[in-house]
């Protein structure tokens, strides 16, 4: 039976990375692949966007015509957080596989993509599940759990958000209690566990009151 191809076009960041998907996914008939490196024209008929995470957020953001059809975008990382993988989801990403993976895995996810489906790769399908399944934090509870991982203590962290300190231990409350954590300390490591913590909040030791 005669299979329609479907084209592929790589946009990764990494030259190594787009030779090597590249070698992978041009394995199956099905596919016709190309990429940035040496045919950039092949982007405007893809199928398929093959990208790193921080050009396949920007590619599944990007607007497009109503005319025209928006082509899939496949994430391959390294970044395997929740919240990595859930702003990834949110802005219209189709698929998203780490670069651990098989490379059968890596043909899969691109074949599921081209026939129009979903693909999200077992641990970050877990990580999504796991996320849905908990009661998320508030915006603002987010604030305090960064400030905690800051080394903030309530005083402080009232004088940044420009609240009461009654209210930032209703927060520091909350947070515990969503984690399911013991203390303060330990909330602060259940959420740099689950990534729930933005870059640049680290964990510093601290007094807190």
């Amino acid at each position: 039976m005669h299979t329609i191809s479907s084209a592929v076009h790589i946009m990764h960041a990494d030259p190594v990375m787009t030779v090597g998907l590249h070698a992978i996914l041009a394995e199956l008939p099905e596919l016709r692949v190309t990429t940035s490196l040496r045919q950039p024209e092949g982007q405007r008929v893809a199928r398929v966007l093959v990208a790193d995470y921080d050009t396949g957020i920007a590619l599944a953001r990007r607007p497009m015509p109503e005319a025209l059809r928006h082509p899939a975008v496949l994430i391959v990382t390294q970044l395997d957080k929740e919240w990595e993988v859930r702003i990834a989801m949110d802005a219209g990403v189709h698929g998203y596989v780490l670069q651990s993976c098989a490379p059968d895995e890596l043909q899969r996810a691109a074949t599921t993509l081209a026939q129009g489906q979903r693909y999200l790769t077992e641990s970050v399908t877990r990580s999504v599940a796991d996320s849905l399944s908990r009661e998320n934090l508030t915006g603002r509870e987010t604030d305090v759990l960064q400030l905690l991982a800051q080394g903030c203590c309530n005083k402080s962290i009232a004088r940044k958000l420009g609240i009461g300190v009654g209210t930032v231990k209703t927060h520091v409350k909350g947070v515990m209690s969503k984690l399911d954590a013991t203390a303060r300390t330990h909330a602060v490591v259940v959420a740099t566990q689950r990534g729930l913590i933005r870059p640049g909040g680290g964990v510093h030791p601290a007094t807190y009151s």
